[in-house]
Parts: C-alpha cells; sequence; structure tokens
C-alpha cells in the first residue's frame, strides 16, 4: 500500500479496532505510510467513521485502545455533519433517538431537545439498546412519526458493527426500516458524497490543496458504506475482509485464510480495487 496514493481514507471500525481491541498492524501501516512521503509530497491519513458522534469522542476512544496519533492526520465523522446539518435550523425540535452516550452530538447547538410527539425532526443515532434491540422493536414509534411526517435525520448510515464477532445493529438499520414505511431520512456520512467532499476539504486545510482522486484511496470493511462511496465518488478503495462481510467471504475463523474471493465479489454491486485480510503493511 503507499506509492500512488497521497491520502489514504481510512475506516475505523473494523479496521482499526473492532470495538474491543485494536488493531496493531493497521496503525502501524498507516504510521509506514506517512513517514514514508516522498520529499515535496506529504502523505495524509484522514479517518472517515460513520460514528454518530463529534470527532473528539472517537479520538477519545482511540486513544484508548492506544492507537497512537502518529496514524493519522485528522478525524471527521458523521457526527461532525449531523452537527452541520442540524446548524442550519436554529431552535429546532429535535428529538433524540440512540443512547445516552451519543448526547454530545448536540453540544452547543442551538436547538432543543424534546420527547417524540413534540418533535420537528429525529435524529437518530442507533437503537437504544444494541445488544438486544432490532428494528421490529421500533415499529410503532415509527407509525407515530410517519403519521405527522417527522423526517429523520441519520447520524450513522451503517447498517451494522462487528463487535466481538458479532454484528451488532446501527442507526442505518433503523433509518433503512423508516424508509421502508414512507419516511423521510437524510443520511449524514459514508457512502454519501458531502463525505468525501469534507474530507477533501481537510486535505486541502493541511496542505493548501487537495490530492488529485487518482492519489486518493479509501479503506475499509463494508462494501455498501466505505467501497460503495469511494466507487461513487471516484476513488481507488481496499476493502478489508476481516470485518462485517468475513462470515460472507469465508474468512470469519481466525484460522482461516483469505483465499479467492472473486465469485463472491462478483456478485456484489459494489466493488474494491484490491482486498486484503487485515490492513497490514
Amino acid at each position: 500500500m503507499g506509492a500512488g496514493y497521497d491520502l489514504i481514507l481510512c475506516d475505523v471500525w473494523g479496521v482499526l479496532h473492532d470495538g474491543t481491541r485494536a488493531h496493531g498492524q493497521a496503525s502501524d501501516a498507516l504510521i509506514r505510510f506517512r513517514r514514508l512521503a516522498p520529499e515535496g509530497r506529504p502523505r495524509r491519513v484522514i479517518l472517515v467513521s460513520n460514528a454518530p458522534r463529534p470527532w473528539a469522542g472517537v479520538q477519545r476512544i482511540l486513544d484508548g485502545f492506544g492507537i497512537p496519533r502518529e496514524a493519522y492526520d485528522a478525524i471527521l465523522t458523521s457526527g461532525d455533519l449531523t452537527r452541520g446539518l442540524l446548524a442550519r435550523h436554529p431552535g429546532e425540535r429535535v428529538h433524540h433517538l440512540g443512547p445516552e452516550r451519543d448526547a454530545p452530538i448536540f453540544e452547543g447547538l442551538d436547538l432543543r431537545l424534546v420527547a417524540g410527539e413534540a418533535a420537528e425532526r429525529v435524529v437518530c443515532t442507533g437503537p437504544f439498546d444494541d445488544t438486544r434491540e432490532t428494528a421490529e422493536d421500533y415499529r410503532e414509534r415509527f407509525a407515530a412519526f410517519r403519521a405527522r411526517n417527522v423526517p429523520m435525520l441519520c447520524a450513522n448510515p451503517d447498517l451494522v458493527v462487528e463487535r466481538e464477532g458479532k454484528l451488532i445493529p446501527c442507526a442505518g438499520l433503523l433509518a433503512a426500516a423508516y424508509a421502508e414505511i414512507g419516511g423521510r431520512v437524510t443520511y449524514a456520512g459514508k457512502p454519501y458524497r458531502p463525505v468525501y467532499e469534507a474530507a477533501l476539504d481537510l486535505a486541502a486545510e493541511l496542505d493548501g490543496t487537495p490530492p488529485a482522486l487518482a492519489r486518493v484511496i479509501a479503506v475499509g470493511d463494508a462494501l455498501r458504506t466505505d467501497i460503495a462511496g469511494a466507487n461513487g465518488f471516484g476513488i481507488a478503495s481496499l476493502l478489508v475482509a476481516r470485518g462485517i462481510h468475513a462470515e460472507e467471504m469465508g474468512v470469519a475463523a481466525e484460522h482461516d485464510r483469505l483465499g479467492d474471493v472473486a465469485e463472491w465479489l462478483g456478485r456484489q454491486e459494489a466493488r474494491p480495487d484490491a482486498v486484503i485480510e487485515r490492513l497490514v503493511w
């Protein structure tokens, strides 16, 4: 990984950690990428996460996992984009659908947090209890929102993430259920174009100008977000196999090796330029 690229847009959960422990080789690879920049042309790493919280909260999590800050230049989250969208509607009555740990997404914003029946907008950051709830648990609540035509802002487009080998539901799964009954949903984060534009704006702030798209690569473990987003934006992509698709690709067990995944990839709408078991140098 390296010679042809000046900027890596790297996913976090599923690449740098699995929700319980860090993947040390991944951060080492990013550090080497940054250190081996050609003279006069810096190499940058921007972590692009669908986490429904501001970037500083993600950085604290990475610090807790022992992931060195030397591995990246900046962090951009769907939480950051959500805050930007909410700031366009000062004074709005907003209902937070999600766990209390995601409350920092609202800090400092001009809005009023209210109960669902009084809301002008719903901000979904995920299930209240992602260890046992499914979208079905929200059927009646969503029907009430739909009856009043309340729009939903999804602060994490991911359907699931991997935690200790299990797939955990995310806000995207709930948003999809709301959209299925006719609810209006806006998504903040991957695979949608604004997050990639914002990432290149960050790169431009670092170096005065963003790199050419041909010198940008996205790294992630999710076809629907990381790879589809890269495809749509016109940049290269690298799929990390030992993530949310591990079971489908036949590499879920630690003793398995990544074999021929061409047949599986051939059945997918989004396709990466390359596949790797874990992000390593």
